[in-house]
């Protein structure tokens, strides 16, 4: 019988590859080498003893299978993805019991992380995106954490009694479109529990995510653009606490116990909602609730056409101010309310152009970018899309995808001109253009002015506190960037850019030199965000500067995962210090840790 033909072998190869849909389970060992280092038989004995006595019979207790060891952890599969989160639980449970009778510097914390969909399983082995995904989540999983991909997450979301927190889109090695990433805590862990923050000494509410009621599901960009809005609204009255909408965020598509984010976010009142928007019409359904006690306060909805849609907004923060505060004055909610943009059209795409950056990417950035500049062409007064348009511009020289930096930094600095000029009273054109002032054309004294007067505009804006601390950072005020990144922390406790709070926190105990300080905070930072390239840096300085030159060297080398051409060269367009003697201390630090020039 004759040999096939090329072609006709390759169908027959592909008629007998098996495909199945289930859930890859991604578990390894963080810190192995580290340990092995240390003590390399007793290491690889503790490994085996968790894997055979733990992991081996928990996997199997939960209908799962195990595909292979891969060294210091394992892969597994599970027709569930239900099972395959409960499996991931209860061995990080474990692990966490195992731990407490082990002395800290033998401990061994696993690493965990889940995504579903379709792989190729072919000599007992399975292959696939959804294979290489799931390793790369559990790269960037805390140690004792779980990372879950969206689509992990979409199917044991309000199946199970976690809570997940919201990472973003993040870009994961090797793997060409950005994941949406969930971070696990398991409500029933000591472990994962979130302190009870203390209640502010003033009245403290928190915006969660209003429902998107309409038919159209793309219209969610409009109701977190209307949360947005009256988010923005309430942090207006000096007298209140408002929580940052990052954090009411992590909530996002949950059921929730208000009492336990009354707890979690450290507020008195939580405000639920819906939004629905058919044509023209526009209902906007809102209660208020006291998270100590679950009592509803006030509910009411409100109807008009899109015309109508910033009184209906202005409706809704008046509402929530007189229940929380019934003799608070006329006037001093008059002027807390903003001026309605004119343009409709032009308020549609600065909330599209919102929705685009919040996504974290670069197409995302580019895309803000284009629906800020149709607003502004829309209508030339929006001082707040002036100020959005110039941080997009921000966040292209921070990541280096500007093509052109001369061209595009005078642009930015055209519109962050623009955006403080017409925004006297708009904090989002303030804090946002003024930063760019600084970050672009190290603008550093009217960067200041301009922030601190939009911080006394809105004193609940999360995320201006954490650039004004980043500016203290590069005007060379510690102590001061310390206090603001602490601000920023408290009105933010849940927010995804935490690694950006904790970060310029690690960067000002490097200028006071408080090495360890330092070190701990930038770690932190950079498992949040592994990909962080200032967030490293910190690290490996911070490291390398008190002494711990083996440990810099192994966090410098993730720099070079993230950019393989970073050099001390690179180092100006992360790092705008005003004063050479920081920005020397900086470079030396990371000269230690093996950063070439």
């Amino acid at each position: 019988m004759p040999a096939p033909a090329r072609g006709e072998e390759e169908s027959l190869t592909r008629e007998h590859l098996l495909r199945r849909l289930v859930a890859v389970f991604a578990a390894d060992a963080a810190g192995y080498s580290r340990l092995t280092g240390m003590d390399e038989e007793g290491t690889h004995v503790r490994l085996r003893e968790h894997l055979q006595g733990l992991f081996i019979p928990t996997i199997a207790a939960h209908r799962g299978t195990i595909v292979k060891n891969t060294g210091d952890g394992l892969l597994a599969e599970f027709d569930s993805v239900v099972d395959a989160v409960r499996c991931a639980l209860d061995v990080q449970r474990g692990m966490t019991e195992r731990n407490a009778a082990v002395p800290s510097n033998q401990r061994i914390e696993f690493r965990i992380g889940i995504n579903v969909g379709d792989i190729i399983k072919d000599a007992g082995d399975i292959f696939g995106d959804v294979v290489n995904v799931a390793v790369r989540l559990e790269g960037i999983a805390t140690p004792g954490g779980i990372c879950l991909s969206d689509d992990a997450h979409r199917h044991v979301r309000d199946k199970l009694d976690i809570a997940c927190d919201d990472g973003g889109e993040q870009r994961l090695k090797n793997i060409e479109r950005p994941v949406r990433v969930f971070r696990v805590r398991d409500r029933g862990s000591a472990m994962s529990q979130r302190p009870v923050l203390a209640l502010p000494a003033k009245p403290s509410i928190a915006v969660l995510p209003f429902q998107n009621l309409s038919t159209d599901p793309e219209q969610q960009y409009f109701a977190d653009g209307i949360v947005e809005d009256i988010t923005m609204a309430l942090s207006r009255f000096r007298w209140l606490f408002v929580i940052a909408k990052n954090s009411s965020f992590t909530y996002k598509g949950r059921a929730v116990d208000v009492k336990q984010v009354g707890r979690e976010l450290g507020v008195r009142y939580i405000l639920e909602g819906s939004v629905r928007r058919a044509d023209a019409r526009v209902r906007i359904s809102s209660q208020l609730v006291d998270a100590d006690t679950g009592a509803h306060l006030w509910a009411n909805h409100f109807d008009g056409t899109l015309e109508d849609m910033f009184d209906l907004q202005d409706q809704v923060t008046v509402s929530v101010v007189g229940a929380i505060a019934p003799k608070l004055q006329h006037a001093e909610i008059k002027r807390a309310l903003r001026k309605p943009i004119e343009n409709l059209d032009a308020y549609d795409r600065y909330l599209r152009g919102l929705a685009c950056i919040h996504r974290w990417t670069r197409d995302g950035n580019n895309e803000g970018l284009e629906h800020f500049r149709a607003a502004i062409e829309l209508e030339p007064g929006l001082a707040a899309a002036y100020g959005l348009a110039a941080w997009c511009y921000v966040r292209r020289k921070a990541h280096g995808w500007m093509t052109d930096a001369t061209l595009e930094s005078g642009e930015a600095t055209r519109l962050a001109r623009t955006a403080v000029l017409i925004g006297r009273d708009d904090p989002v054109a303030m804090c946002l253009g003024g930063y760019a002032l600084a970050f672009i054309d190290q603008e550093f004294d009217d960067a200041a002015a301009f922030m601190d007067h939009g911080l006394a505009v809105n004193p609940n804006y999360a995320s201006a506190w954490m650039l004004s601390a980043w500016l203290r950072v590069w005007r060379g005020e510690p102590d001061l960037a310390i206090d603001h990144a602490g601000r920023a922390l408290r009105l933010s406790p849940l927010d995804p850019a935490m690694f950006g709070i904790h970060a310029a926190a690690a960067c000002a105990h490097l200028l006071a030199h408080r090495y360890d300080e330092a070190s701990s905070l930038a770690d932190q930072a950079t498992r949040d965000l592994p990909s962080f390239l200032l967030g490293i840096c910190i690290s490996a300085a911070s490291k390398a500067l008190g002494g711990r030159l083996d440990e810099a060297g192994r966090v410098i080398s993730q720099a070079f995962e993230s950019d393989p051409d970073f050099r001390l060269s690179s180092l100006k367009r992360l790092a705008p210090f005003r004063r050479p003697e920081d920005f020397a201390m900086f470079a030396s630090g990371l000269r230690k840790a093996g950063l070439p020039d």
